[in-house]
């Protein structure tokens, strides 16, 4: 995608390009730009229209229906905020008196246009030139053009001095391979820029990879990891004055549940129990695993691995739950012959601490059966384990 394709897609001709290709979205590539071809739609045009059309329908998950009108690269949907996500962020940005807001490294505008739906005016910047228009063109398709503006530019170069609250999303991938960067000092703007932000600007929010090391979060800032659906999909920081808490874990579900705490707790070690508690991948980053112990009144079995056990089951959003009936030493042949007599053919594998991968397992234990069970490698008290169980509800 170039300034000239964008251009062509918003055209009259082009919005009845991407109008056809949508039709067309999700079959064969070929078929469907023979189509648009055979309507009379210039190469070129049918080309762009189909690669929107494929972006907007695999943004749906992160969007709803609004990604129906929104223009999008492959590297802008991947790094792009969930709009559950952003919409809760942009009402925390609000209630905490933010209504000037600067983006720094807006990508496609997805935090943004959050912010101007809570009521924030937001001041995007952009150093890609299509990514830039696109993000504009999102605001304009979304009727927030008044309240979300974009400029193409440098974001260090920003007066921030004009706004009251700083987003800063800086790009975790390289430009032209587009792979990812797991080193935040690699990150563009440079990390050293994004952490002084908070100096600058006493309410500054910082989107970072889930991966983030614990040492690099700055002094006094609320480090915050959050999953949808089970799925862990970013870390944020939360500095100055919108930091509350030392670590916070945001689990969404059909609603958001947050657990909060130092992140330094340790929980108690125990024996193996009835139930197993494998908790939510946000609780575990933001190393709330001991808050969630004790709500649940559960021990750990390996001082080192995050499953959780405990007498009996509990209600909540924070992990999953399983009925422990086998607790074994490791020994593939007593597995195998232990299911096979209980005619299990379905297995799921569940692992922590196991060099053991589920594929190879399932090959190696050749079941047949009609029963189902769940399995969890681990070890306990360092001791390699296999625990057999089945799902609370």
């Amino acid at each position: 995608m170039d300034l000239d394709q964008l251009a062509a897609l918003r055209t009259p001709e082009g919005s009845a390009a991407l109008t056809a290709a949508a039709g067309l979205a999700g079959g064969d590539p070929l078929t469907a730009a023979s189509a648009l071809r055979a309507a009379g739609v210039p190469p070129t045009l049918a080309a762009a229209a189909l690669t929107q059309a494929e972006l907007r329908h695999r943004a749906v998950g992160k969007f709803g229906p609004a990604a129906a009108g929104m223009f999008l690269t492959r590297p802008g949907l991947e790094q792009a905020t969930r709009r559950v996500v952003a919409d809760r962020r942009a009402a925390r940005l609000h209630a905490a008196g933010v209504r000037t807001l600067a983006d720094l490294g807006c990508g496609l505008g997805a935090d943004a246009l959050a912010a101007a739906r809570a009521g924030i005016r937001v001041y995007g910047v952009e150093a890609d030139p299509v990514t830039a228009a696109m993000a504009a063109a999102n605001a304009a398709a979304a009727g927030l053009a008044d309240l979300f503006t974009v400029e193409c530019g440098d974001a260090t170069a920003f007066d921030v001095s004009r706004v009251d609250g700083v987003f800063c999303d800086p790009a975790r991938r390289t430009t032209g391979t587009g792979r990812r960067i797991f080193d935040p000092r690699a990150y563009s703007p440079p990390w050293d820029f994004v952490t002084g932000l908070a100096d600058r600007v006493p309410r500054t929010v910082v989107k970072v990879a889930p991966g983030l090391d614990h040492g690099l979060v700055p002094a006094g800032a609320e480090a915050e990891w959050v999953s949808v659906n089970g799925d862990l999909v970013e870390a944020a920081l939360w500095c100055g004055e919108l930091a509350e808490v030392p670590r916070r874990a945001s689990v969404f579900r059909t609603e958001i549940h947050q657990l909060t705490g130092s992140g330094t707790d340790e929980a108690p070690v125990g024996p193996t129990r009835r139930y197993l508690y494998d908790p939510d991948p946000a609780v575990v980053r933001a190393h709330l695993v001991a808050e969630l112990a004790t709500e649940l009144a559960a021990t750990l079995g390996d001082p080192s691995i995050a499953y959780l056990y405990a007498d009996h089951p509990t209600r909540t959003p924070y992990a999953r739950c399983l009925e422990i009936t086998d607790v074994l030493p490791f020994s593939l042949k007593r597995l195998r012959a232990l299911l096979r007599e209980r005619g299990v053919g379905r297995v799921e594998i569940l692992k922590r601490g196991s060099a053991l991968t589920p594929e190879q397992l399932r090959r190696d234990l050749r079941l047949t059966g009609d029963a189902s069970a769940s399995l969890v490698l681990t070890r306990v008290a360092g001791a390699p384990t296999v625990l057999i169980g089945q799902p609370v509800a």
